[in-house]
C-alpha cells in the first residue's frame, strides 16, 4: 500500500496485520481520488473508521488543508500516527483514539467538513449511527460530500431516512462507493 499522488507520492504506508481492517486497494483509491480531484485542494477531510489512515493521508498528500481521523483499534490508531509521521503530514491532522461517534462529538462546533469518508466494518450498521448523528450536526452542511464504502450486497435504501440522498454510486468488483449529500430544502 502506498500514497498514489501529491507531496507524499509513492511513499509506502504501514497497515496492520489480520482481519480487523480492510485496506482500500491502490486501484480503488486511485479511482476514488480521480473522482474527487476537484474537491480535494484546500478541503477539510474526515476519515472515520480510519484503519491505516491511507484515505485521509491521500487527501492530505493531494492538498487537503486538514484531515481528522477516528480509529478505536489501538494497533490501527498507532499505524495512522506512524504513517502521518513518515509522510510528514502530521502537522495538518488530528487523530482520535475513539469510535466514530465519539470523534464526531469531540469535533462538534468545528467548521463543517467538505468530505467525510466512511469505511465501517461491513454488516454492523455503524454507518447508520454516523449518518443519524450528521443529520443534525454542524459538521456536515449542504456542501459536504459523504463517501460510504460498503459491500456490493449492502442495501442502502435507508439513507434518505437520515436526510441524505445518494448523488452517485461507483461499483467495483467487491464493493462500492456511495457519494451522499444532504437533501436540499425545497421552497414550494
Amino acid at each position: 500500500m502506498r500514497v498514489i499522488a501529491g507531496t507524499a507520492r509513492s511513499m509506502p504506508l504501514k497497515c496492520i496485520e489480520g482481519l480487523d481492517t480492510r485496506p482500500t486497494t491502490d486501484r480503488i483509491k486511485e479511482t476514488l481520488f480521480n473522482m474527487l480531484q476537484s474537491q480535494i485542494p484546500g478541503c477539510r477531510f474526515l476519515d472515520l473508521f480510519g484503519g491505516s489512515g491511507a484515505i485521509g493521508i491521500e487527501a492530505l498528500s493531494r492538498g487537503a488543508d486538514f484531515a481528522a481521523f477516528a480509529e478505536n483499534n489501538k494497533k490501527a490508531y498507532e499505524c495512522i500516527l506512524d504513517n502521518l509521521a513518515f509522510t510528514k503530514l502530521a502537522d495538518r491532522s488530528r487523530v482520535f483514539f475513539m469510535d466514530a461517534l465519539g470523534a464526531l462529538k469531540v469535533l462538534e462546533g468545528d467548521e463543517p467538513f467538505d468530505l467525510i469518508f466512511l469505511d465501517p466494518p461491513y454488516g454492523k450498521e455503524l454507518e447508520k449511527s454516523v449518518l443519524a448523528y450528521l443529520e443534525h450536526s454542524g459538521l456536515a452542511d449542504e456542501d459536504t460530500t459523504v463517501i460510504l464504502e460498503t459491500s456490493l450486497q449492502e442495501d442502502t435504501g435507508w439513507i434518505s431516512d437520515y436526510g441524505f440522498t445518494v448523488r452517485k454510486e461507483k461499483r467495483y468488483k467487491t464493493n462500492k462507493h456511495l457519494f451522499i449529500e444532504r437533501m436540499r430544502e425545497t421552497n414550494d
